[in-house]
């Protein structure tokens, strides 16, 4: 299934070894993954400016994921769908890589549960989605 893990799942994932950091293992090795330079880039500025990585550990993340995921284009949306714009590029990260889903811990995203055909879910609402799409095929 192609699915987008927004930054802040990304974040988790690399600064805990908790469930994000599972969640994220098992999503890149048997799910199309995808993501965008807007992502990407979100996550190595919170990475070296929030959490104090150096370059070199940021840059081996980002180089990490690049070669587990598909980098798309963010597509324009018609009109601001989010209180924050840059949700909106994880909207349209999700649009351009056909995603069935975003894997997200953002407020703002969740309340939405539904984007166009792209379902919205926290890391663990995610676990029982994947289950229940994995048993009805």
């Amino acid at each position: 299934m192609n699915l987008v893990l927004d930054t802040n799942v990304l974040i988790a994932a690399f600064i805990s070894q908790g469930s994000c950091h599972t969640l994220v293992e098992r999503c890149l090795s048997i799910h199309s993954c995808i993501t965008s330079e807007f992502i990407l880039n979100e996550l190595r500025e919170k990475l070296t400016k929030k959490f104090k990585y150096s370059d070199e550990d940021a840059t081996a993340v980002e180089t990490l994921l690049r070669s587990r995921m598909q980098v798309v284009e963010v597509a324009p949306l018609e009109k601001n769908i989010c209180r924050d714009p840059d949700d909106d590029k994880v909207l349209g990260t999700a649009i351009t890589g056909k995603a069935a889903c975003i894997v997200t811990g953002d407020k703002d995203l969740l309340t939405l549960k539904k984007f166009d055909a792209i379902d919205i879910l926290s890391p663990s609402e995610f676990m029982d989605y994947e289950e229940q799409r994995s048993s009805s095929l």
